[in-house]
């Protein structure tokens, strides 16, 4: 009988190519975009998602979420439009949750009312909030948990099982937790979307996607993007199954240095509030622990009103004020002026995002140093 991997052996192992002419400890690439199409069942192209690379990938990461296949994607959001884009049609509707990654919901309202999708955004997290939302032609539901960028927490398994009530299908967008710390189809949800140009990836240097989930679905998916033309390169995929096989360990120190950090925050009076939910202040924090196996390397805090943003990020020595996360390295984004920056004001306010709201992506350093660089930038 086979016994279940750990996670850490899966990272390392899962899906590896054997190099059989030469023996070498690594998967090799290929590199190759023409294949056998005589006398071949699975003709294989990069754009059809079959490559030998890509393949490692799928396997990597379907193992990692315990379940049947996932696909690699160039980014996250060709991971999202794809995903959505399968399951929706003219007329159908979707329910998206308030908070979810400012790019997402660009793509919901600059894209959806040329397909004639319609769409409706919760007002709040709580399960009664999406079911207010259903109608007669609502297709899918869409969730992000823990959300970007407040930290937020919804109910997974209470999603999920709405979303079977009503024959809907659910989705997740799973990056700021990442595989090592929440697996959203142990609780039922259909589809677990990443941007793998995160912790996936972890080091700041590639761009990729992830879609995961019954075979059955993301052969749904794999279709659509076949027409997109969203793969990931080979060679892409080369390095994110580098990264991949340190992912276990990089979480474990990831969550270990943001408890640190948020626990220091929040007793520093320049700060109004932390949002991390391994505080016990978090509104959702025994939500967390029961759907989170780790609470992540991600964190936000509202900066006192007598202090700007702006000047804040420009005192930091080590923690870069850069435009993405969940690298090795701490970084500091302004969620006003970036990833929610195509919101209007209002819309940000009534998310609760304000203009000294920082978002940190707390890296591997020694988590010590990273609470006295944030601390003397705090002093003006």
């Amino acid at each position: 009988m086979k016994t279940k991997k750990g996670k850490h052996t899966v990272c390392l192992h899962e899906g590896q190519i054997e190099d059989t002419q030469y023996g070498g400890a690594i998967s090799p690439i290929y590199l190759s975009t023409s294949y056998p199409f005589l006398d071949v069942e699975d003709k294989r192209y990069p754009r059809y998602f079959n490559t030998p690379n890509q393949e490692v990938i799928s396997k990597k990461i379907a193992a990692l979420e315990n379940t049947e296949w996932a696909l690699p994607f160039a980014s996250g959001m060709a991971a999202i439009s794809s995903s959505l884009f399968t399951f929706l049609k003219q007329g159908d509707h979707v329910i998206f949750q308030n908070e979810i990654y400012g790019g997402s919901q660009h793509l919901v309202q600059m894209e959806f009312e040329k397909f004639g999708i319609e769409y409706s955004f919760t007002r709040g997290l709580d399960v009664s909030d999406f079911e207010r939302e259903i109608r007669e032609n609502t297709k899918v539901i869409y969730i992000e948990t823990p959300s970007n960028p407040l930290l937020s927490i919804t109910d997974i398994k209470a999603i999920a099982d709405l979303s079977k009530r009503h024959n809907l299908l659910s989705m997740i967008d799973n990056t700021f937790a990442s595989p090592m710390n929440q697996t959203p189809l142990d609780f039922g949800i259909d589809l677990s979307i990443h941007s793998g140009t995160k912790y996936l990836g972890g080091h700041s240097d590639i761009s990729a996607g992830i879609v995961a989930g019954r075979k059955e679905l993301v052969d749904k998916v794999m279709q659509t993007a076949r027409n997109f033309g969203g793969n990931l390169s080979d060679f892409m995929c080369f390095l994110l199954e580098r990264s991949i096989k340190t992912l276990a360990i990089r979480i474990e120190k990831h969550n270990e240095n943001a408890m640190y950090v948020a626990e220091a925050l929040s007793k520093n009076p320049k700060i109004k509030k932390v949002y991390y939910p391994g505080l016990v202040t978090h509104e959702n924090h025994d939500l967390a622990k029961r759907q989170m196996h780790g609470f992540g390397g991600m964190l936000s805090f509202d900066l006192d009103d007598n202090l700007n943003a702006g000047s804040f990020q420009k005192k930091l020595k080590m923690i870069k004020p850069s435009m993405s996360l969940a690298g090795v390295e701490s970084t500091v984004i302004q969620p006003s002026l970036t990833s929610h920056s195509l919101l209007t004001a209002d819309q940000r306010k009534e998310q609760g995002i304000s203009d000294n709201l920082i978002r940190l992506s707390v890296g591997l350093e020694n988590k010590e140093d990273i609470v006295e660089d944030i601390e003397e930038a705090l002093k003006g």
